[in-house]
């Protein structure tokens, strides 16, 4: 094999970039297929608000003309900055079973971390808590929600192979849905006559918009900040998630709870799993796409939790029953038998003490690495 590394530059290195592991895992029946398009634009500086706090660089291995590896490299001044530490983040790296590839690529971050005087590689992270971070390492079997990732058995052992040791893990349960939720809905109820927080008001998604998505965006930058990896996010960001995320959501799987002066102080956002759509769309929207991923909206029996928090200054208060309340009323009424959690750190108690009283099952596990380069 005769290998070359060349830096993404033109829109059709970008594609490639964006498609490879798509072309990967063709034949894998547990992958779910990204949207290259999607993909294309999380790494166009004109067209991601990230790049206001991060800078990076992204680069494929080829043998000949084929392409055999993928890797970027970020770094986050915004994180650094807060946590007092030069890192270099390795993100989006997918590769054949080569350690020879496997070196290229990381080398390849590695270097360019060294110029730009950082001393830590950690990866796979990307510009932000919600790009997909970590190798999985368990769950080999499953299929990943649409805000995860899979990636083969053979990833792990070649990146400890360059020297990399683990740096944190995420962990994804399966929470079988229960047949009666009437205790949820009372303890909820307890806990709005006690405390005064109630649902938020609003009509449909646009007025949940205009009326709460400023206030969520606060109580995510306090409860979220001293997660590992979470820098706080900016104006242009927050406009990104509103122009590009939150359009895309079903309103009845979303909780906005509020005090009395309908100040936002803790939210839940689930949406229908995507990924047998993106399975049947194989990586597209067109020209069938689409259709695919409005049926799951419509029809679905697993629901995947995106996002949970609650003002630090109201943990403790009963919150998330209020929240589990609302979304659990939408569960139960559509005949949904899953809850999917996505990536979430996995010593992060707070969130997963939401499910204690369910059954569930810890079935996926991904892995952060590091690496001194001074």
């Amino acid at each position: 094999m005769q290998i070359t590394i060349k830096e993404v530059i033109s829109r059709k290195d970008l594609r490639d970039f964006a498609k490879f592991p798509n072309d990967l895992y063709s034949n894998n029946r547990f992958y779910v297929p990204q949207l290259v398009s999607m993909d294309m634009d999380t790494f166009d500086p004109r067209k991601n608000a990230a790049f206001e706090v991060c800078e990076g660089k992204f680069w494929l291995v080829k043998d000949g003309e084929r392409v055999v590896g993928r890797i970027a490299a970020i770094i986050n001044h915004r994180y650094n900055s807060k946590v007092g530490r030069k890192i270099c983040r390795f993100g989006w790296i997918d590769f054949i079973e080569s350690q020879e590839v496997v070196h290229a690529l990381l080398a390849k971050a590695e270097e360019y971390a060294k110029e730009k005087g950082m001393e830590e590689v950690v990866g796979p992270m990307g510009f932000l808590e919600f790009d997909i971070a970590g190798v999985l390492v368990e769950g080999f079997g499953e299929i990943p929600t649409a805000y995860g990732k899979y990636n083969d058995p053979y990833y792990e052992p070649l990146i400890l192979n360059e020297g990399y040791v683990a740096d944190h893990d995420y962990v994804e349960y399966r929470v079988t849905v229960p047949d009666d939720i009437s205790r949820y809905v009372r303890m909820s109820d307890v806990v709005a006559e006690r405390t005064g927080f109630r649902e938020g008001t609003y009509r449909n998604l646009k007025e949940l918009v205009d009326k709460y998505v400023d206030g969520v965006f606060e109580v995510m930058n306090k409860a979220y900040s001293v997660l590992n990896g979470y820098s706080e996010l900016t104006q242009g960001q927050c406009d990104d998630l509103k122009k590009h995320f939150i359009p895309n959501l079903t309103e009845e799987y979303i909780s906005i709870i509020v005090d009395k002066d309908d100040k936002v102080v803790g939210f839940g956002i689930c949406m229908p799993s995507m990924s047998k759509a993106l399975q049947k769309a194989k990586g597209s929207l067109f020209p069938l796409g689409w259709y695919h991923v409005l049926k799951a909206l419509r029809k679905n029996d697993t629901i995947d939790t995106l996002l949970i928090a609650i003002d630090p200054e109201y943990q403790d208060m009963g919150i998330n029953a209020l929240i589990m309340s609302k979304i659990g009323k939408a569960v139960i009424r559509n005949g949904v038998k899953y809850i999917e959690t996505t990536r979430e750190l996995a010593d992060n108690y707070s969130v997963q003490n939401l499910w204690g009283r369910l059954e569930r099952k810890l079935h996926k596990r991904a892995r952060v690495y590091i690496k001194s380069v001074k």
